[in-house]
């Protein structure tokens, strides 16, 4: 601009000095006096020469300096710094690079949006995934120049001349070929399946360090099997076979192209990511059906989950009677057992109290008798080996205070028959014996009694 002002004004004052001589009489010529046409040249010359030394470096642009006499230098910070007129070659630190889907307007133009002058955006193009459908990919691409390495920065200045043309002719190429390569290792179901973060990793990372070497193999599809234990049908379609790639690996490390990289002119990416993507009506259309089949398929799923925990939730009600029947007459069972144990017992018990009567009256029964039996026997050997004089005493005594009541009763033999003995001596001793053995009889009598 200053340059252009200069150039006006050393073009107005030289006008001024070579018309004036033949439009002599005009009032408004008589301004462009010969001092003043000359300090116009003077200063368009200032101008064009300070517009030529100097120049002001914008915030957040770094300038390649080439001057006439074949040297360069870079400048990586704002203000004001000579140029010597020399060319400069202005590039951004960070260079946006955008592609957008467009939109139609109101007058059914296509609108790419709001466009920035220091943003590069393109309309998106249509890519092919694995599966053969296409779909226009937008992404947001932000790469870096890099400030640290002046020489390098020279270099890729020197070769490219413009921003514009270093975008267009090194960053697209290779922001497209990673698309591309990237859209070949998956399918478009892979992607809105889950990928979609694979697909910018892989963007990402062949921006950076490289493009993939692909490589082909065919994948067998794998017969799909309908039916249940009995009856079993395998479904399989007619393109069993299909063309995939993969990544070339070596070593636990991708392959790469060579010298295809934005790292070899010194360009780091920021930023690489897809931002929208607009996919072709077949695909839209079976992706509507794919996401009816699901609710379909989510309310079905539902439904049999009812119906299975209303299943679960009768059977636990049966067991749960079940358990509280059977704890019911266990417990019956068990108040019965009980009771019959008590019983059993009880009279096991009054079966041993019995016995042990038995066995006590059973041992005073045999003591009475062993008692008597040893008095009887007692009285016998009295009776029978006769009395010593004081034992006569005692008999006598008690025969003469009991004589008339066992003579009362006593009943003699009629008829005594006596052998031929004499019978005078003895006489005495027969009654005594008589009387004796009738009251020992009656005394043995009354204690069995």
């Amino acid at each position: 601009m200053l340059i252009f002002i200069g150039f006006i004004l050393i073009i107005a004052g030289i006008a001024a000095l070579i018309i004036k001589p033949f439009l002599k009489g005009q009032r408004w010529l008589e301004w462009f006096t010969t001092k003043r046409s000359l300090q116009l040249i003077g200063a368009g010359v200032l101008l064009n020469i300070a517009t030529g030394m100097f120049f002001y470096a914008e915030p957040g642009t770094a300038y390649a300096v080439q001057y006439p006499w074949g040297g360069q230098k870079a400048v990586f910070h704002q203000g004001i710094n000579t140029k010597m007129w020399g060319r400069l070659i202005p590039i951004q630190f960070e260079m946006p690079i955008k592609y957008v889907i467009p939109k139609e307007d109101s007058d059914g133009k296509l609108d790419l949006g709001k466009q920035s002058e220091y943003a590069n955006v393109d309309q998106a193009k249509y890519w092919a995934f694995s599966d053969a459908v296409k779909a226009r990919i937008a992404t947001s691409v932000v790469v870096a120049i890099n400030t640290n390495d002046e020489s390098q920065f020279l270099s890729v200045a020197d070769r490219n001349k413009t921003e514009k043309n270093l975008i267009r002719s090194r960053i697209i190429p290779n922001i497209d070929q990673s698309i591309k390569n990237t859209c070949k290792l998956m399918d478009a179901q892979d992607y809105i399946s889950g990928q979609a973060s694979d697909f910018d990793r892989y963007f990402q990372d062949q921006l950076e360090n490289g493009m993939y070497v692909l490589e082909e193999y065919f994948e067998y599809e794998t017969p799909e099997i309908i039916g249940d234990s009995t009856t079993v049908r395998t479904v399989r379609n007619k393109e069993s076979r299909q063309k995939r790639f993969r990544i070339k690996m070596k070593d636990g490390q991708p392959v790469r192209e060579r010298g295809n990289s934005l790292n070899t002119y010194g360009l780091t990416v920021v930023q690489a990511v897809v931002t929208e993507i607009d996919w072709e009506p077949t695909f839209d259309n079976r992706l509507q059906l794919q996401k009816e089949e699901v609710a379909q398929t989510q309310l079905e799923k539902q439904q049999a989950e009812r119906e299975f925990y209303r299943a679960q939730k009768e059977k636990a009600k049966g067991e749960a009677e079940k358990a509280a029947e059977r704890a019911r007459l266990e417990k019956e069972q068990i108040q019965k057992t009980i009771a019959a144990e008590t019983e059993a017992k009880v009279a096991e018990f009054n079966l041993i109290k019995e016995k042990k009567q038995y066995e006590v009256e059973l041992f005073k029964a045999k003591s009475k008798k062993v008692s008597a039996d040893a008095e009887a026997y007692q009285n016998a050997k009295l009776v029978s080996a006769g009395l010593t004089p004081q034992e006569r005493a005692e008999w006598e005594y008690k025969t003469s205070v009991h004589v008339a009541r066992e003579l009362k009763d006593l009943q003699l033999p009629e008829i005594y028959i006596q052998d031929g003995a004499k019978n005078g001596a003895k006489e005495g001793n027969l009654l005594q014996s008589l009387i004796g053995a009738e009251m020992a009889k009656n005394m043995l009598t009354k204690n069995n009694n």
